[in-house]
């Protein structure tokens, strides 16, 4: 989930009131009169002083009025984190993965020093695709670490595998939901946990 402040924007000779998004990989502002849509991808030039954040990107420049977060949007936009950091995992930890692209997720996690692992993770990422998959949740519990977690990476929109399944099912294999994060453009992943008490 990105952040979220009421501001003032510029861009392109229009300006207007409204709210801007940080988020993982775009900035978005929208107001009476003006929306805009920025990819980190476009920017080309990011500047922040006196409370105001500007970016150069696809040949124009919009400011933002963020007052002392101008700064740490300017770092996050210019330093932004992986999903890798999002999902937390830490060189060194141990992961198992079921069901998942394991040519490009499985290279993220070995750079960032990840160990490959069959049982005790600290980190299982799961594939679900079908309702099938959500009912074999409780068969991977035992494949974590007492203090280790879970993921479901599921795609985003669907009518018939929705977040409020992912949850029940979650529940259902004794385990708790405590994060969601953007995994791509188009999944998304739940983290969940063994429940303390149970640990």
């Amino acid at each position: 989930m990105g952040q979220e402040i009421a501001c003032t924007a510029s861009s392109d000779g229009r300006r207007a009131e409204g709210r801007a998004q940080l988020e993982t990989d775009e900035l978005l502002f929208r107001g009476e009169g003006l929306r805009l849509r920025i990819p980190y991808a476009s920017v080309s030039a990011v500047r922040a002083a006196d409370g105001v954040l500007e970016l150069d990107h696809d040949g124009a420049t919009s400011t933002f009025e963020l007052g002392d977060r101008a700064a740490k949007w300017a770092n996050r936009i210019t330093n932004p984190k992986t999903v890798i950091d999002k999902l937390g995992v830490k060189p060194g930890q141990r992961v198992v993965l079921r069901g998942m692209d394991v040519d490009g997720f499985a290279g993220d996690l070995a750079a960032r020093g990840a160990e490959l692992v069959e049982t005790g993770a600290d980190h299982l990422f799961v594939a679900v695709e079908t309702q099938d998959d959500l009912a074999a949740l409780a068969g991977l519990v035992p494949l974590i670490a007492r203090n280790g977690a879970v993921w479901t990476v599921r795609r985003k929109g669907r009518k018939d595998l929705t977040e409020s399944d992912v949850m029940a099912a979650g529940k259902a294999a004794g385990l708790v939901d405590v994060k969601v994060v953007r995994f791509s453009e188009t999944h998304t992943a739940e983290k969940f946990v063994i429940p303390v008490a149970d640990r």
